[in-house]
């Protein structure tokens, strides 16, 4: 049996194809399914390693975000995909949007390989909203994702959360870190690449922050060097161990980190799943231009249940966010009641429910 999984070249599409991934070989083994290959189509690896442990091979498909100016890259990605799936014909194909996902569902469309695809916001991006039209299986995190969907073919499974990051570490994170353990860790994170207006704002209120506290921040590649001189400057002598900047957060590191800390600040993308994972509070800040306004959706829906404070980046300020963290950190019983709504909002087993329909579609497609 042969899998192929495709998604938009980022850490939110990319990551919840591993945590699918590592649940289809259980989902395989319950059926006595004994020859699973999986294989990834992207226009690159992403994450060797992360290929690598799941035993996942690559095959490169180029594309190119669906304007004028780089149609001519998804055209040449839809011929280059077409060629490979015929070559590996697989019994199904699962999509997690992004421009990387549209040459290989499109050439799969027309070679009639079963698709299943997976949403992860509440508004759907536009390859899985096209893709979900002639889908055997569209797989939502937020419910009210399903009703851009035909109805027979929804799934309302959660997010897929890799095994390693959907719980935090129990022990050893302080030392990881080098942390001392009788004061909170706030732990900041911007998305793989970092988050500009985030960074900038907790600079700002560095010397307040880490008076009390500690921080852990996932800064981005392009910006640590840049913070780690700013950060030199700003943070006193003597409280200089309480911040610990970062380009990229490994599975490792989240872990550990989740593990450490007592509060996280983030952008409202898929990652709000793995928060909830943690059953920590948190503080939601929206990416403001994404696609259909879809990171303030999740936002708000996050926030309905209890689990976290949203601040919109126009109102961004130092003060506003300062007053935030101090609110939350500084009430016990607030914390708890976040803490029991986030690690109620997510399906711990949303991999397998989804690993489970792969198998049933491949099963089907076989006969």
């Amino acid at each position: 049996m042969k899998i192929v999984l495709t998604g938009g070249g980022t850490g939110g599409h990319f990551y919840p194809l591993i945590a699918i991934a590592e649940k289809l070989k259980a989902a395989a083994a319950e059926q006595k399914i004994l020859d699973l290959k999986l294989i990834y189509f992207g226009s690159r690896p992403y994450d060797k390693d992360a290929l690598f442990d799941n035993g996942i091979s690559f095959e490169q498909v180029p594309s190119g975000r669906l304007n004028l100016a780089e149609f001519p890259k998804a055209i040449s990605g839809i011929f280059a995909a077409l060629w490979k799936l015929y070559k590996n014909y697989p019994d199904v194909v699962v999509g997690k949007g992004g421009y990387d996902a549209f040459p290989t569902l499109f050439a799969a469309r027309i070679l009639r390989i079963p698709v299943l695809v997976h949403e992860s916001d509440s508004v759907p991006g536009r390859v899985n909203l096209w893709a979900g039209r002639f889908a055997k299986k569209v797989a939502v995190s937020f419910e009210e994702a399903g009703t851009y969907f035909p109805k027979d073919s929804i799934a309302w499974t959660s997010h897929p959360i890799r095994s390693e990051t959907l719980l935090p570490a129990k022990e050893g994170f302080f030392e990881y870190f080098k942390l001392d353990s009788t004061l909170p860790v706030i732990l900041v994170l911007g998305g793989s690449q970092g988050a500009a207006a985030i960074n900038e704002t907790v600079l700002e209120i560095l010397p307040d922050l880490v008076s009390k506290y500690q921080v852990i921040h996932q800064v981005g590649p392009k910006n640590i060097e840049e913070i780690k001189i700013r950060a030199k400057t700003i943070v006193p002598e003597a409280y200089k161990d309480r911040y610990l900047p970062m380009p990229f957060l490994n599975q490792l590191e989240l872990k550990m980190a989740a593990g450490a800390a007592k509060l996280v600040i983030s952008r409202a993308g898929s990652m709000i799943f793995e928060i909830s994972s943690w059953g920590l509070p948190s503080i939601m800040i929206p990416l403001p231009n994404a696609h259909a306004d879809h990171q303030r959706h999740n936002a708000f829906n996050y926030a309905r249940v209890g689990a976290c404070v949203v601040i919109d980046e126009s109102n961004l300020k130092p003060h506003i966010l300062l007053q935030e963290i101090e609110n939350i950190l500084n009430s016990p019983e607030k914390m708890e009641e976040m803490k029991k709504s986030a690690a109620l909002f997510v399906k711990r087993d949303a991999a397998l429910l989804i690993a489970r329909e792969v198998i049933k579609i491949a099963l089907e497609h076989e006969k």
